[in-house]
């Protein structure tokens, strides 16, 4: 009796139910897990290397049109236009749309930039379009709006009861007012963009000399990126995707799509592409998309910045992120029979917009990300069966990494 040993239940059950969880995964782990990771990982290495394919050709269409010093947008003759307009005095009526939603902190400054632009005042509207749900804000913004009046500039405040579409419905309802139908363009600015006074200069003039262009679109230009380390990341991230995609598909001809804000469109191109839509959270592609397949032509200007900001906090990074993650996906989803079915594109646009814009770019992209690398990587650790080459877990991602930061302005103007 004295060299019994008492063991306390709770270690016994705990012991128990250990050594039931191990017996299980022993008995799963060959047969059922590692088929399973086996089919993942060569998924996603397929996935990786047409990324990488998709970077390599990127880099070889951005280092031509660096060598030879012919982006799309130097062909035209701006000069020539500008002189027929200050002589003739022909300017084209413009609507410039500010959509905003309870924008406290930059309401002031973006109203302010826009009615400062560069153009003369009889020829230009500025429609604040405020779908704030704070009646305090709406009286602000309405006075910072009667100020501008005061001024001499041409601003209308419209408000709804409703937010119906969120902010492609609110610019729906901006086009369908009377005073628009004299307007030939329409310029958009989210509420935290700041343009220079010479945007119109440098952007109309495209569209006045090539009748088959819809879209003008500037890059971004972020006031906030040394703010934490979150905001650097965006904005080496954007800035590739200014730099390197809209770049590519602007020189090339294909398709890029439009980003919502700091661009010029053509009123009766979107008229012709049947309006703004909400059936996504990515309307300002819809429009791109389905103007695109209608015959018309963007046009992407690298070399005109609009200043605006970065998410700060994980929040708004979250939500933004959410937003434009999912709503390709499901866009591609609605319109790939449409876009198969078009005839008044080229096979070769069509498949760069299916293959390259949205299949590789919008949905492999983001699960290579997450599936790949949280995922698929991390699992081969714990099965050993399962073996992962340092090209492939390693060298593939590093290098498209590397070719994403190459691209960055700020990378470039530090080897210069």
């Amino acid at each position: 009796m004295r060299n019994l040993v008492f063991q306390d239940p709770g270690i016994r059950v705990s012991t128990n139910a250990t050594q039931s969880l191990n017996h299980a995964w022993e008995r799963i782990r060959v047969p059922v897990v590692v088929p399973a990771l086996h089919l993942a990982m060569y998924i996603c290495i397929a996935m990786s290397v047409m990324l990488f394919l998709e970077r390599i050709y990127m880099a070889i269409v951005i280092a031509g049109v660096k060598c030879f010093g012919k982006k799309r947008y130097t062909k035209y003759k701006l000069e020539s236009v500008k002189e027929d307009l200050e002589k003739n005095k022909n300017y084209p009526m413009v609507l410039v749309q500010i959509p905003m939603f309870n924008e406290k902190e930059v309401y002031k400054l973006s109203i302010g930039a826009v009615c400062g632009l560069s153009w003369p005042s009889d020829r230009l509207i500025v429609q604040v379009l405020d779908d704030s749900t704070n009646e305090v804000l709406r009286t602000l913004v309405d006075l910072e709006c009667r100020k501008w009046i005061e001024r001499g500039i041409n601003v209308k405040y419209e408000t709804r009861n409703n937010r119906n579409g969120y902010k492609a419905g609110a610019l729906k309802e901006g086009l369908k007012k009377q005073y628009v139908d004299d307007c030939e363009f329409v310029v958009i600015f989210d509420a935290d963009f700041q343009p220079d006074e010479d945007f119109l200069w440098r952007t109309i003039p495209f569209l006045l000399d090539n009748p088959e262009l819809a879209l003008v679109q500037a890059r971004w230009k972020f006031v906030n990126a040394d703010e934490c380390l979150m905001t650097r990341l965006q904005e080496m991230s954007l800035d590739y995707h200014f730099s390197v995609e809209q770049e590519v598909g602007s020189s090339t001809c294909s398709f890029f799509g439009f980003n919502g804000t700091a661009g010029v469109w053509r009123i009766r191109a979107v008229n012709d592409a049947g309006g703004w839509k909400d059936r996504t959270t990515v309307e300002d592609m819809d429009l791109a998309v389905r103007a695109s397949l209608k015959g018309w032509k963007f046009l992407f200007v690298g070399d005109l910045a609009v200043k605006n900001e970065l998410p700060s906090t994980f929040k708004a990074y979250r939500f933004q992120q959410h937003r434009w993650s999912c709503g390709p996906a499901n866009l591609f989803r609605k319109m790939i029979k449409e876009i198969i079915l078009c005839e008044r594109v080229s096979v070769w646009k069509k498949f760069h917009l299916i293959y390259g814009f949205f299949f590789v770019r919008k949905i492999i992209a983001h699960w290579v990300t997450f599936f790949f690398y949280c995922v698929v990587i991390p699992a081969t650790i714990l099965v050993p069966e399962v073996h992962l080459t340092k090209p492939l877990a390693i060298y593939l991602p590093a290098t498209i990494t590397i070719l994403n930061a190459a691209c960055t302005p700020r990378y470039v103007n530090s080897q210069n």
